[in-house]
Formats: structure tokens, C-alpha cells, sequence
């Protein structure tokens, strides 16, 4: 007698090619549904068992909240019981989020920036010295003890290195009853319209006090202290009057040097998804769009009138042309010189504009006109396109002289530089989170004997956390990523190994995992690590469901689902079940593959292709090093290597952007590399990847394959459509004339 509570049973299960199977499943086991590929394995897993879980948690919502999800069909089965909550980990990639990264994902890079927050040590970005804060009992001591019987000015910045005039401010120090300023390292009375050049960048400091230290006036330099911080927002200032020594001080965490500060860090400091942390050249992406002058003069030999500025076109009768010229008159060229002639200093006024005015001369109605015109500059004249957001067509236009580049700021960070002053044993967050995963989980093993005794108190919770997320990666194979890398370059096995090792660290009990081939784009070295990561998530509660083919993954299950006997409509069915033991003596197709009564059959003689080949010479993107690929045509090529080892980079992110720039003028920018020769021996070349084919409700793989067009066709030709007038639309149900 069977105890249902003991596992999930599902009766009558008729979704897609499913003929009315009953199904038991253990809970608290590692169980395996496999079969052909079209056997029903995904039907079983995902569209009936997952589905009415979802099904049954959305029904717990109360019916207000129901309506913003819309409703879920329950699956085409009689019943399912012993069901616990469901989480679907498919073979997919991860969200197309450009803030998204590992780390992110994972929640590692959250407890980093914890870390960071309450454990790093602040360096001076000018000295590199490390920074200090102090009290106000403190600065009063300090004071004393170093300009003890010298004369001072004490005093508080409100200015530091900006541009401006300060007219207003100047009067308002006057008004708070301050006589004196220092400006610039001059002290100077404050007079009625005193003011400083607008265009050079100062320092400004309010003159507190001038005092001679004594122990006598510990109250009055006392006062002043909190005076100057409090109008040099946690910052003062003490210059000695002889020497014109100056000496910082300040509540918050300060240079000793120069002066600089930086607030107390938070999380957020070190978050790029954040304003507190983000760059602000590139807004915590690590990338920009910029305009590229090699895309708008691709070939410096053609002449402005021969179209050598490409957004320009050639020469025509028009304003922009006729700016152009009056530069060229002034700086003595003219339009029809190629443009490596044209003077550095035109060139520099023609790409990025001038306030300087050209005289131009213009006749309509046969009045001539004189006129004086600044130019905007070719850059400028892209931008106002770029930023036309009533015409798509615009951007797009613009898009094609823009650059994706690392940001020249925060050099791929993401971060503030202020965030990037804060370090832990020697290293930024940056740094940390640039690290392999194996070499971090080295690093975080070693870190605390880099630390003093006060960081190890602060840090020891954090870096437990942090380590046993990172052991979780490890034990998915995901050891040669790193956590700064961005969730849209991971493959679809990456992405879903990344969701099993964060739910493996989130240690929910009691819960269904259904996973869909994890050991897909895994290499055989990283396959015991996946299923010892599917055992720990079993053992600590869990039932888990995988669907896979793989031999290692079914022998090493507690239970077998094998369905078929084979695809489409002849399958659907429960062919075996049982310990990997009973299936292996069970005769389906795949014990037969199991047992090795059949195999792949390595083929007697290999195709010897066209003879040609498509040549790469010093491929260095990513972790590649200076590779060189010679790749034979006319024959089915196998790139293959341990997970990590860089084929996708190769072959994807270098060779593919490569060839389709070269064949569809793609946007997209290869990897580093040297040489490429061969692309003239091909004539397209098609991507097939990992992403939906398209979710629109109208396609089907007839439509999709185009199968559907000739079917139509023939519809068109037969006797009765002939006579009724009727052509290939009218058997289309995406035309009005055939739904």
C-alpha cells in the first residue's frame, strides 16, 4: 500500500502528447524524468506538475491581487496530490537587465557591499594616505598640541575647487558676521562687491578666528572649532600664520594632506544600481555610447566634397556646406582637399563646433547678405538627431557613429571614484568582485589574516555568508566566472546553475524544484559537482525533479520517470519507473543507450570540405590568449574545452560580431583580435542561439519555418480556388480575408 503522503501522485495527466499517464513521484528524492526529446518529459515536469502548482499559489492570493495577474488554466489533468510549492529553474537565460550581474543575482556583491561598508579602511584619492576622522575633543587637543604659543587662522571651506564669481556668497559671509575670506591662499577683507574671476577655478575658506594658542583660551578655540565645522559642514582648517602651514581636521573621514573628504560609506555606496554609488558618467552600467570620430571620418583621404564626413554626405547646396566653406577661408582649405590636409585646429572647430563666428555670404532673390554664424560642430549636429525622440528613424541614424565603449571615468567599475577609495586587505570592491570565483574563495579563506582585530569582529558573520554562497557556485561548476559579469553574456545552462546555487543558499525546506538540463553546456569535469550541488538541495528538505538526458545525472537519481516509447503522438507515456537499478533492467530505448546495446556511431570517413578556410589571428577578448583559429569550411566544426575555457568568446563575442559586421554592417563590436582573412569564401553567416524564437500567438512552427507559405500556395492552386478568385491570403489566419 502505497503512502501518498510520501509522494506526489498525479492521475490522468493529458497535456500536449501526455495519453492519460499516473505518475508517482518521491518526494524528498533526486528524481529524473527522461526520454527521447517530443517523449512528453516537459509536458510532465513543467506543463502540469509546475502549472498546477503555480495554479494553486496564485489561488491563495486574494481575489483584488488575482485580477493584475490574470488567471492561470489549470492543466489537463484529473488530480495531483502531495504537492508541496514550486520553483521552475528552466534552461534559460537570465533577464536582458544590464544591472544585472552575477553577483547581483547571487546576492554575493550584497553582502560585499555590507562588508565594505563596516570593515573597509578610506585612502586618499591625491595621496593615496589613509584617511582619518576625528572629534571635536580631539581637533581642540590636536590643535593645542601642534601650534601650541603660534598664531593661527582658523578656518572653514565653502568653496573647493570650483568655478565662479561668489558675489553672493561672499555677502552672505558678511551678513553672518565673518570680515575676513581666504581665497586662493590670500587672506582678504570682505568689501562690498568683492568678487573672484568666474572662469578660474578657487578655493574659499571663512576666517573664524585669528588666535594665538594657549592653554588660557581652550574655551574660545573650543567655540571656534565648533564654528568652523559647523560652516565647513564637518570640516575645518588651521593655518599657521608664520609658516602658511595648513592642517585639516574634520568629523568625517579626511585626507590629513589635502583636505578631501568623503561621508561615513553606507551599502549603497558601493551599490552601481544606486545614485549614491553609480558613476555618473555612465550611470553604474560600465558602459557609454559615444560618438566615434573614426565613424564619421572613416577614410581622412576623401575630401569633405566627396562625402569623407559620412553624417555630411557630399557637397551640396546648403547651409551646413556653406558654414563649411567659410571655415575652409579662414583657415585657408578648401572642400575638395582630402581631409588629412585640412589644419588640426578647422578640423577640431568642424567635429566639435566654436563660439567663433564665420562670415558667410548669401544671394537669395539676388540680394547678396552678409552674415557672421558660429557652427555648432558635426558632433552636435548627431546629438540633436540622438535625442529626436519623435523620430525612431533619427536615432537610428545617429546610433551608426556611436561607440560602445568602456567608461573612460569609472573604467568599467560602475562605481564613484569615492566608492573606489575604500579597501579591504589592499583591494577595492571592484577588485574583489573582478576575481574568479575560485580565486575569491581563496582570497575570502586567507582575508581575516589581513585584517586587524577590529575589522575580523565586524566581518566574521559577513564573510561566512559570503563564503558558503560562494562554495554553492563552486559546486555548480561556476568557478571561472566572476561576480562583476554581466547576467546578459551568460549562456542559458550559466544562468540556470546561478538560480540553483541561489536557491541553494536561500535554504528553503519543503519545496518542489523542477529543473530543466542543468548539465546542458557543461563539461563532463564540472558534472559530479552539479549533482552533489542536486543532492545538497535534496538533503536539506527538498524534492527535486530534473529533466535530463544525461547518462551520469539518471544513474545517479534515487528515482527514474522514463517516457515515450517515442516521439510526438507515439509518445506521451510512462515507458519505466523506478530506482536507476529497475529502469537499467527494463527494455526501452533508453536503457538500451544506458547498457550500451546502442550508441553513436563514429563515422568510418570524415567530409574533407571546399579546401578553404576562414583564418584569426590574436584573439585576446575576455580570457582568451593571443589565440589564433584556423577554421576549415565546408565541414561541420566542434569547438569544444572545459567550461570556462573561452569558446563562446572565441566563436561568439569575437569570430560571429566579426563576420556580421562584414556581411549586415552589425553594430555590434567583435572582442579584441589582430588579423581575420577568408571572409570572401563565405556569403552569410546565421547565429542560432538560445532565445525564444519569438512569443507572438499568431506564429507556429509552420508559420515560423515558412512551411506554411507553400502550403498555402498549393491551397491557391486547386480547381475550386482557381474558380472562386481566391489567393494564399485567404488561408492565412493572420490576414482578415482568412480568419
Amino acid at each position: 500500500m502505497i503512502d501518498f503522503e510520501e509522494n506526489i501522485h498525479v492521475y490522468g495527466a493529458r497535456e500536449h502528447n501526455l495519453r492519460d499517464i499516473d505518475v508517482i513521484i518521491p518526494r524528498n528524492k533526486l528524481s529524473v524524468i527522461t526520454g527521447l526529446s517530443g517523449s512528453g518529459k516537459s509536458s510532465l515536469a513543467f506543463d502540469t506538475i509546475y502549472a498546477e502548482g503555480q495554479r494553486r499559489y496564485i489561488e491563495t492570493f486574494s481575489s483584488y491581487a488575482r485580477q493584475f495577474l490574470g488567471g492561470l488554466e489549470r492543466p489537463d489533468v484529473d488530480k495531483i496530490t502531495g504537492l508541496s510549492p514550486v520553483i521552475s529553474i528552466e534552461q534559460k537565460t537570465t533577464n536582458k537587465n544590464p544591472r544585472s550581474t552575477v553577483g547581483t543575482i547571487t546576492e554575493i556583491y550584497d553582502f560585499l557591499r555590507l562588508l565594505y561598508a563596516r570593515a573597509s579602511i578610506a585612502y586618499s584619492s591625491e595621496t593615496n594616505e589613509k584617511m582619518v576622522k576625528y572629534t571635536d575633543e580631539q581637533i581642540v587637543n590636536l590643535i593645542q598640541e601642534k601650534f601650541e604659543a603660534k598664531k593661527t587662522y582658523l578656518l572653514a571651506p565653502v568653496v573647493r575647487s570650483r568655478k565662479g564669481h561668489y558675489r553672493e556668497l561672499f555677502e552672505q559671509i558678511r551678513k553672518k558676521g565673518f570680515l575676513w575670506v581666504r581665497i586662493d591662499g590670500e587672506i582678504k577683507e570682505i568689501v562690498h562687491g568683492l568678487k573672484t574671476d568666474r572662469y578660474k577655478i578657487h578655493n574659499i575658506e571663512i576666517v573664524v578666528d585669528k588666535m594665538k594658542v594657549t592653554d588660557s583660551d581652550k574655551k574660545r578655540l573650543k567655540e571656534s572649532v565648533q564654528l568652523a565645522m559647523k560652516h565647513g559642514k564637518g570640516t575645518m582648517a588651521v593655518l599657521e600664520k608664520d609658516t602658511e602651514e595648513l592642517s585639516y581636521f574634520s568629523r568625517k573621514l579626511m585626507c590629513p594632506t589635502t583636505g578631501i573628504s568623503y561621508d561615513e560609506p553606507a551599502p549603497n555606496t558601493f551599490s552601481f544600481n544606486s545614485p549614491q554609488g553609480a558613476c555618473p558618467m555612465c550611470k553604474g552600467l560600465g558602459n557609454v555610447n559615444l560618438i566615434d570620430h573614426d565613424k564619421i571620418i572613416p577614410d581622412n583621404k576623401l575630401s569633405i566634397a566627396e562625402g569623407g564626413i559620412v553624417p555630411l554626405g557630399k557637397a551640396k547646396d546648403s547651409l551646413i556646406f556653406w558654414q563649411l566653406e567659410a571655415i575652409g577661408r579662414k583657415y585657408k582649405f578648401d572642400l575638395k582637399d582630402p581631409i588629412k590636409k585640412i589644419p588640426n585646429e578647422a578640423l577640431e572647430i568642424i567635429l566639435n563646433g566654436s563660439e567663433e563666428t564665420f562670415a558667410l555670404e548669401n544671394t537669395p532673390l539676388g540680394t547678396k547678405t552678409n552674415y557672421a554664424l558660429s557652427f555648432d560642430g558635426i558632433i552636435k549636429y548627431i546629438e540633436r538627431y540622438q535625442n529626436d525622440i519623435t523620430s525612431q528613424k533619427a536615432q537610428k541614424w545617429a546610433e551608426k557613429f556611436h561607440q560602445h565603449m568602456v567608461c573612460p571615468d569609472c573604467k568599467g567599475s560602475r562605481l564613484k571614484k569615492e566608492s573606489l577609495q575604500f579597501k579591504i586587505a589592499g583591494k577595492t570592491i571592484f577588485e574583489m568582485a573582478d576575481m574568479d570565483i575560485s580565486e575569491l574563495n581563496e582570497w575570502m579563506l586567507e582575508i581575516e589574516d589581513k585584517m586587524n582585530d577590529k575589522q575580523k569582529q565586524i566581518a566574521k558573520e559577513v564573510l561566512k555568508e559570503i563564503r558558503s554562497r560562494i562554495q554553492f557556485l563552486l559546486d555548480v561548476g561556476l568557478d571561472y566566472l566572476s561576480l562583476n559579469r554581466s547576467s546578459r553574456s551568460l549562456s542559458g545552462g550559466e544562468s540556470q546553475r546561478i538560480r540553483l546555487a541561489t536557491q541553494i543558499g536561500s535554504q528553503l525546506v519543503n519545496v518542489l524544484y523542477i529543473l530543466d538540463e542543468p548539465s546542458i553546456g557543461l563539461h563532463q569535469r564540472d558534472n559530479q559537482r552539479l549533482i552533489h550541488s542536486l543532492k545538497s538541495l535534496r538533503d536539506t528538505g527538498n524534492s527535486v525533479i530534473v529533466v535530463e538526458h544525461d547518462k551520469d545525472m539518471i544513474l545517479a537519481a534515487d528515482h527514474v520517470v522514463d517516457m515515450g516509447p517515442t516521439a510526438g503522438i507515439h509518445g506521451g507515456k510512462v515507458v519505466a519507473q523506478g530506482s536507476p537499478e529497475t529502469i537499467l533492467r527494463q527494455n526501452t530505448l533508453t536503457t538500451e543507450y544506458l547498457n550500451g546495446k546502442k550508441q553513436i556511431e563514429i563515422p568510418a570517413e570524415r567530409r574533407k570540405g571546399n579546401g578553404k578556410f576562414i583564418n584569426m589571428t590574436g584573439a585576446i577578448g575576455n580570457n582568451l590568449q593571443n589565440v589564433n583559429l584556423k577554421l576549415p569550411l565546408g565541414q561541420l566544426v566542434c569547438v569544444t574545452g572545459v567550461s570556462g575555457s573561452g569558446k563562446s568568446t572565441l566563436i561568439n563575442e569575437t569570430l560571429h560580431p566579426i563576420l556580421s559586421q562584414s556581411f549586415y554592417r552589425s553594430v555590434k563590436d567583435p572582442l579584441g583580435y589582430q588579423t581575420v582573412e577568408g571572409i570572401e569564401n563565405i556569403d552569410k553567416v546565421i547565429e542560432v542561439d538560445q532565445s525564444p524564437i519569438g512569443r507572438t500567438p499568431r506564429s507556429n512552427p509552420a508559420t515560423y519555418t515558412k512551411v506554411f507559405d507553400e502550403i498555402r500556395k498549393l491551397y491557391e492552386k486547386l480547381p475550386e480556388s482557381q474558380i472562386r478568385g481566391y489567393k494564399s491570403g485567404r488561408f492565412s489566419f493572420n490576414v482578415k480575408g482568412g480568419r
